[in-house]
């Protein structure tokens, strides 16, 4: 087995399971050391025992280098596919079986961990047809939100990508999105002709959680109604568990914001990540009774989460939302007939 290729997917597995950060990182970092190396060298440090004077092999990441220049699976790789064969959530066969693909995702342009090669490759790899890059915009400085001159060099990237695919290697097609700020006055976090440029947007709020519900409703009410978006992401902004806390729910008017949402056009995100949760239960049903569109999407910040959404299928049967009421079941050409003539 290709050591670099072992490496990776050992990282993959641990992300899905949510190991801590260094743990996973320790492989990546790995798999970054001896990917310049030739397999000659790569195989002579492994006889020699010098693999772990390269800064960043340890102990662990040379022994599966070892396994792998030998020609076996790494013994560590194989336990944790082994415990990864099940299905992270029990619930959702269905649904998770129908969905295609994924439109809210970061790489390392932003918050995310790994390059936005990596994230397609392992898009790619899980069987998706689809997969939006949705990086942060500039006001999320904390984040590394793109400018409007970064994020063109990324639709440049993105359009290279894509340009790559053939009929015999198609590959998974990348849209190109962004996660925009809904800023408190309500305007969305880019300039308006990039924003008509993209394939998706997810619109977000992540400042003054705590803002009356008056000026929340009024504010994500503005967002909403921006011709641009055609995702409400993480709507209450919660988290339930992780390494961040928790927080509440910000408080708004739901009734208001999911009526506009069907009125517009606008997709509520079911967001998967395990320490969101987002929207709770009764929100979901509030927006089902609502008439709005559903997105099913994993807010993935490395390659492992791109597999949580068998988390939100889980939650979306749970609650009666039907398949074709999640955009995200749709074929690609649909969903971009709909993102277009919906604004």
């Amino acid at each position: 087995m290709d050591a670099v290729d072992a490496l990776t997917e050992i990282a993959f597995w641990l992300e899905r399971q949510l190991a801590p950060a260094f743990k996973v990182q320790a492989f990546r970092k790995a798999a970054l050391v001896i990917e310049p190396l030739s397999a000659d060298e790569v195989a002579e440090r492994a006889r020699t025992g010098r693999l772990t004077s390269l800064k960043g092999i340890g102990g662990r990441s040379a022994e599966v280098i070892g396994q792998a220049v030998d020609g076996a699976v790494p013994d560590y790789l194989e336990n944790l596919r082994r415990t990864g064969a099940e299905p992270l959530a029990a619930g959702g066969s269905d649904l998770l079986a129908a969905l295609r693909g994924d439109l809210h995702t970061h790489t390392d342009w932003s918050d995310g961990t790994t390059s936005l090669d990596l994230m397609v490759a392992t898009a790619t790899r899980l069987g998706r047809e689809y997969l939006a890059i949705t990086d942060h915009s500039p006001n999320l400085t904390i984040a590394h939100g793109l400018t409007a001159a970064r994020l063109t060099d990324q639709l440049d990237l993105i359009g290279a990508i894509n340009a790559r695919h053939t009929d015999s290697a198609p590959g998974v097609r990348v849209l190109a999105g962004i996660e925009v700020d809904i800023l408190e006055n309500g305007e969305l976090d880019q300039e308006p002709e990039l924003l008509d440029r993209l394939d998706i947007v997810v619109a977000s709020v992540h400042s003054k959680l705590r803002a009356d519900s008056l000026s929340m409703t009024r504010r994500m009410l503005a967002g909403i109604r921006d011709p641009h978006t055609n995702v409400l992401g993480h709507c209450t902004g919660r988290l339930v568990s992780g390494t961040r806390g928790v927080r509440p729910p910000s408080d708004f008017d739901a009734a208001r914001v999911f009526a506009a949402c069907a009125e517009n056009n606008v997709a509520v995100e079911i967001n998967c990540r395990p320490e969101r949760k987002d929207p709770p239960d009764d929100l979901i049903r509030l927006a089902l009774d609502a008439g709005c569109l559903f997105s099913i999407d994993t807010d993935s910040h490395a390659p492992g989460h791109l597999d949580f959404l068998s988390y939100g299928a889980e939650r979306a049967t749970a609650n009666g939302v039907p398949a074709d009421r999640v955009i995200t079941t749709w074929p690609a050409e649909r969903l971009l007939d709909w993102t277009t003539a919906a604004h």
